[in-house]
């Protein structure tokens, strides 16, 4: 633009008068972000949308730095700044690696996805994870019965309805169907028998999101699962509450609030990082969850390596 320093260019405008456009979109940045609550939901479902991938937004910082420099704009630098710092005052603490101290036990959640064409190489995967109990997801067929026989000698103790399953190295009982209004099986609730004392665990897969020409960002049935998911877990009888499952949503997804506002996520207090578990080729977000209430100390959250599903699994170790 023939600008050569950060005073006046040729046709006399100043640092703080260029630059006008790229601090807009930056204060645009900072609105979505600080206000993505208030981002309606009645157009497509644009506010879960919105939530589903935020983190993301800030990669809007550096690339707006890059014509706010070549402009020499003091103004669009300055307005950088809100962005930046609202993006780190939410994702900041996901930075850092929030581990510490030894667990009592290990639980994986993963979506073996019903396509999955290496069952064997994710049953080794779920086996040298070290996890006492596993939740898995997208359960069918034959595959099911393969997972049912290779992971039996290492897991004596399962339980499966319709399309999601359990299995531990601890007792389970009390297996009962949460209903979460999809009319078939894909949530149950069990307790199992640790050695510390009884956890109520809790199975489900919530209904998949789509992206619709014709009707956005669909995720009504979704919501009404996630509702009576929350509605089950409110009503546990257990003080101690384990959920593993694909919600298919975000801990920032304003839809899983009936969940999220009564439950603590593993990856948030004790993980290194997003965590992101979907898809599996360039993850992008953590739709797999991990959660706990009840005085249950998460001491570590990761994810698994990548086998035959389109999700990574995802593991965390409690304190009882």
């Amino acid at each position: 633009m023939g600008l050569r320093h950060w005073g006046r260019d040729r046709r006399g405008s100043t640092t703080w008068r260029r630059g006008l456009a790229v601090a807009a979109l930056a204060l645009l940045t900072a609105a979505l972000l600080g206000l993505h609550a208030d981002v309606p939901n009645t157009v497509g479902n644009l506010g879960s949308l919105l939530e589903t991938f935020l983190p993301w937004l800030g990669l809007a910082v550096p690339v707006l730095l890059v014509p706010a420099l070549l402009r020499r704009s003091a103004t669009a630098l300055v307005a950088l700044l809100l962005p930046t710092l609202i993006w780190f005052n939410m994702f900041g603490g996901l930075l850092s690696d929030k581990s510490g101290g030894t667990g009592d036990f290990t639980v994986v959640s993963h979506n073996v996805a019903a396509a999955n064409t290496d069952a064997q190489g994710t049953v080794k995967l779920l086996k040298d994870s070290g996890a006492q109990i596993v939740a898995l997801q997208e359960l069918a067929g034959r595959p099911l019965r393969g997972y049912e026989t290779g992971l039996a000698d290492a897991y004596p103790y399962h339980a499966v309805e319709g399309t999601v399953g359990l299995w531990s190295k601890y007792p389970i009982s009390g297996v009962s169907v949460v209903d979460i209004k999809m009319g078939w099986t894909r949530a149950f609730r069990a307790q199992v028998a640790t050695p510390q004392g009884p956890v109520a665990v809790y199975v489900a897969h919530l209904p998949s999101v789509r992206l619709k020409a014709e009707g956005g960002f669909t995720v009504s049935q979704r919501d009404a699962s996630a509702q009576a998911l929350g509605d089950a877990i409110e009503a546990e009888q257990l003080k101690k509450v384990l959920l593993l499952g694909d919600l298919n949503g975000t801990m920032n997804d304003r839809s899983l609030a009936p969940i999220t506002s009564q439950m603590r996520s593993a990856q948030g207090a004790a993980g290194d990082g997003f965590g992101f578990s979907w898809p599996a080729s360039f993850p992008m977000a953590r739709i797999d969850q991990i959660m706990s209430k009840g005085g249950l100390k998460p001491t570590d959250s990761r994810t698994l390596g990548r086998d035959g599903s389109d999700h990574l699994a995802v593991a965390a170790t409690y304190r009882y």
